[in-house]
């Protein structure tokens, strides 16, 4: 899968609010309700990484901050397949108590 372009980048987080390219990674932090929150949160990431054989950086930090990070490591680089799963990421219940 080829590498995306800066505005092929640009563009694809046009539709993935929140999502940002950090250090050559496209990234995201949740906030869970609650640290057990955020650990069922990144189970479930967990299980959407392993259907699409494609395996996020994951970090629990600040008791329900849930940092992703993704890249291609095959391909050095941000490619449609990292988009394709943060979208599935995105689907996922993970919004914090009001």
């Amino acid at each position: 899968m080829p590498l995306l372009s800066a505005d092929e980048i640009a563009s694809c987080l046009s539709e993935l609010p929140g999502w940002e390219v950090r250090e050559g990674l496209l990234t995201k932090t949740f906030v869970a309700r609650s640290f057990a929150h955020g650990v069922l949160f990144i189970s479930a990431i967990a299980q959407l990484a392993e259907a699409a054989n494609h395996h996020p950086d994951l970090s629990l930090h600040g008791y329900k901050n849930v940092t992703v990070s993704l890249s291609t490591h095959s391909e050095g680089g941000i490619t449609e397949k990292d988009f394709n799963l943060a979208a599935q990421i995105e689907q996922l219940p993970h919004r914090p108590l009001k």
